[in-house]
């Protein structure tokens, strides 16, 4: 029987942020959502993702990777027509910071030698 896990210590450390980031992201995305924006909607998408990279799932990977891509577009479109200001300025920068820990070399030379 295989053991299922939320974070594997034994993944890169590029790897083992994202999963962590996405999951924190997921959990703030709730409260999003309560106060009724939709575009966090898909930072839950990401932390289904997280779990499947945490369990060395290339559906993970991809999912997570798609994601996090779409939360940039979206930020980034939001900070252009939107926000001006710091608060907008930060929140693209995690966004984008999200998407490099995803696609960092080592991060996708792992998944492709040991995610199935």
């Amino acid at each position: 029987m295989e053991k299922r896990r939320f974070l594997d210590p034994s993944q890169p450390q590029t790897l083992q942020g994202a999963v962590l980031f996405c999951y924190i992201n997921a959990a703030f995305s709730i409260f999003y959502l309560l106060a009724g924006a939709a575009l966090p909607l898909i930072l839950i998408v990401a932390a289904i993702g997280a779990y499947g990279i945490a369990n060395d799932r290339k559906w993970g990977y991809w999912l997570a990777v798609v994601s996090a891509g779409i939360y940039v577009l979206g930020q980034a479109i939001a900070f252009v027509t939107f926000e001006h200001n710091f608060n907008g300025i930060l929140t693209l920068a995690f966004a984008v910071l999200l998407i490099v820990l995803l696609l960092h070399p080592q991060s996708r030379h792992y998944q492709r030698i040991w995610f199935r």
